[in-house]
């Protein structure tokens, strides 16, 4: 990870033209595979110290954490680490297949590391000052569904039902229906609306329906994916995109958080391996 900037960008909510259209993120044209960081040849050794530990600390946190039970997720505030160190410490960490940003009460840039499951969270103010920084482990950052379920309503929103609209109507119905009986953890429902026969008049009530929520996701792991919270409840914006940056899937997702978007358990498993080995190269250099 470079610096506090995460290039996120709030994402469009449909694939039919519209008269403002929301702008997102250029989408890489490769798929990252995992590289181990390499510890910087020239950096200060107390700076290269001061990161490992904290590192370390992390670690220790995470070891005994299962993603599979209720416990909260293992965090390490980083505000008080030294400039010099937080910078290898991003360096470390580096740039993973995810990337979010919020966009509402609560603003925040957040990036996956190269370690799945391993978050870089930036929590900034009004005026774009940073207020909280931390590392934070789990399936993803758990300020990311507190922010979309206190902007989300129970239900999508009343609207009018225009003429030309065939379809909308139907799906709105069963959107409600739903998120009424949605229990957790129960799968996904999804709405696969690239095939289905929607009218430009029926987008429209959808976007009126459902608008953008304060959450927006860039996922590179399976393909390239843009996902956006919408303003009523667990109903989320999944779409993927071809190399070309043509939309080739458009779905509306019933769920507490898109699968496309999580770290499996499996992943932070493998991620635990991977940073201990990691902090023991940083320990080498430490004493070399």
């Amino acid at each position: 990870m470079k610096s506090l900037s995460i290039p996120v960008r709030v994402i469009g909510p449909g694939s039919q033209p519209e008269e403002e259209p929301l702008q997102y993120l250029d989408m890489p044209h490769e798929m990252d595979t995992f590289r181990m960081p390499l510890v910087p040849e020239r950096t200060d050794a107390e700076a290269l110290s001061e990161a490992r530990d904290v590192l370390q600390e992390f670690l220790e946190a995470l070891e005994p954490w299962d993603p599979l039970l209720a416990s909260p997720a293992p965090m390490l505030a980083l505000t008080g680490l030294s400039p010099a160190a937080r910078v290898i410490v991003n360096q470390m960490l580096g740039d993973g297949e995810v990337s979010i940003k919020l966009d509402g009460e609560r603003r925040a840039h957040i990036q996956e590391s190269v370690f799945a499951g391993v978050w870089r969270v930036c929590e900034l103010d009004a005026d774009d000052r940073l207020i909280g920084d931390w590392i934070e482990a789990g399936a993803i950052p758990s300020i990311v569904l507190d922010a979309a379920h206190a902007a989300a309503a129970p239900a999508p929103a009343i609207v009018e039902i225009v003429e030309g609209a065939m379809n909308s109507p139907a799906l709105l119905h069963e959107i409600t229906e739903q998120i009424a009986q949605r229990k957790p953890p129960s799968p996904a429902h999804v709405i696969n609306l690239t095939l289905f026969p929607l009218t430009p008049e029926d987008h429209r009530v959808l976007e009126k329906a459902l608008p953008v929520g304060p959450v927006a996701i860039i996922s590179r792991g399976f393909g390239n994916c843009r996902i956006t919270s919408t303003l009523a409840r667990n109903v989320w914006r999944v779409q993927y995109f071809n190399t070309m940056n043509t939309l080739i899937l458009n779905t509306l997702e019933i769920v507490e958080a898109p699968e496309v978007a999580l770290a499996a358990p499996e992943d932070i498993e493998d991620s635990r391996e991977r940073l201990s080995e990691l902090i023991e190269w940083m320990s080498e250099s430490c004493t070399a």
